[in-house]
This record gives C-alpha cells, structure tokens and sequence, in this order.
C-alpha cells in the first residue's frame, strides 16, 4: 500500500506511527495534540476524533484490499461513533479492523485511545461502499 494520506488527514496532523508494538495488522495512525485539533481548552474537538476514526478506517481497509488500488473509490455510507471520554492533551492513536471485506460493501470497526489502548477515548463503526476500478 502506498503509505499517503488526504490533505484533510494532513491539515489534523495525523501520519502512521511505527509498528514498535511488535502487532501485526492495519497500519497504526496517530494525531498529535495542536491547535488544528483543539476544541474545549485542554481538550480534542470531537470532529477532530471522528475524523482520525474515519482516515484509520480507510487506511486499514486499503491494507486489506486484494490487490493494492483494486477500488476505485472508498465511499462511507454511515459512521457511528461512541466517544467515551475526552481526548486531552496528548497524542492519539487509531486503529482499524476490517469485520467484512466484501465485492461492493465493507464493515470497519475504528478504536482511538491516548496513554493506554485498555482505555479508549472513542470507537466507531463504519460502513463503506466500494466501487471498482473499471478493466483495462
């Protein structure tokens, strides 16, 4: 997988982070605390969280395609997102797992946590329509 994001995953900040946890799987993503992601003071802005959720989301679903770029498009079709406390200020990291990798839909399941992965800070179920590349 070519390992760039979009500009709106840059303007937040957010880049992968190494594998150092010796896990395998979707690339880890992580979002520094700055002033693009502030909302309350002190605090992430829950637009800034969803919007980590969903570029972890992506990325681990572009990881598992069947072959690298065999979609054309990834579109959501819905999110729901479950913040469970608020993100302070510290890095974020998140990760996404793939629950059905199918012709044309797709289910991800996103978590986001700070110091400890035991104790996230959000989570996010998301469904994606997937639209092939035509044939040569």
């Amino acid at each position: 997988m070519q390992r760039t994001l979009p500009p709106y995953a840059r303007l937040l900040g957010i880049d992968f982070a190494s594998h150092d946890d010796g896990e395998q799987g979707p690339p880890l993503l992580v979002m520094p605390f700055s002033g693009n992601v502030l909302g309350r003071p002190g605090f992430l802005h829950g637009g800034a969280i969803a919007g980590l959720l969903e570029m972890a989301a992506i990325v681990a679903l572009l990881e598992a395609a069947p072959e690298n770029g065999a979609f054309d498009r990834v579109k959501p079709i819905n999110m729901t997102t479950d913040f469970m406390r608020g993100g302070r200020d510290a890095p974020t990291f998140a990760r996404g797992s793939i629950g059905r990798l199918g012709n044309r839909v797709a289910n991800v399941d996103v978590l986001a946590w700070q110091d400890d992965r035991d104790r996230p800070i959000a989570r996010a179920h998301m469904n994606f329509l997937l639209v092939a590349k035509p044939p040569d």
